[in-house]
C-alpha cells in the first residue's frame, strides 16, 4: 500500500507515510479511517519525501468536496507535510488551498522540523 499511516491516540498524533504514486481512492480511504478512528482533529505528520502525486484537477475538486463535508462535522487538526519535491510542494499547496478546514498547516523539509512546529501548534 502506498499510503501508511499510525494513530498514536495518546499523543494525539497521526503519523503517515507516502511511497510512490498515491491516487485519489487511497486519500479517500485514509481520511475515512481517521473519521472512524475519531482521529481527525488530531496532528498529522505527513511523510511525503517518497510520494508521487498522480491528481487531477477532478480529483482535487473531489477531495475538496469530500474535506468540505468531513471539516463540517468534525475539527481538523494541524498538518505538517515533509515534502522536497516541486510537485509534492504543489499538491501541497492545492490541497490546503481548496480545502475549508481553517487548520494550521505548513511544508518542510525536514521530520524534525516538522515535530517542532506541531510542538508548538499543540500549545497554541
Amino acid at each position: 500500500m502506498p499510503l501508511s499511516w499510525e494513530i498514536f491516540h495518546s499523543e494525539k498524533l497521526i503519523h503517515v507515510v507516502a511511497e510512490g504514486e498515491v491516487t485519489l481512492k487511497e486519500m479517500e480511504e485514509h481520511f475515512d479511517a481517521l473519521v472512524l478512528a475519531n482521529a481527525l482533529a488530531y496532528s498529522k505528520l505527513f511523510d511525503a519525501t517518497r510520494l508521487k502525486p498522480v491528481y487531477d484537477d477532478a480529483d482535487v475538486m473531489a477531495m475538496g468536496a469530500r474535506l468540505s463535508a468531513y471539516t463540517s462535522h468534525f475539527p481538523s487538526g494541524p498538518l505538517a507535510v515533509v515534502g522536497r519535491d516541486e510537485a509534492v510542494v504543489t499538491a501541497f499547496k492545492r490541497f490546503v488551498n481548496i480545502s475549508p478546514s481553517k487548520r494550521p498547516a505548513a511544508i518542510f523539509k525536514t521530520e524534525k522540523k516538522a515535530r517542532a512546529w506541531l510542538a508548538t501548534q499543540a500549545s497554541a
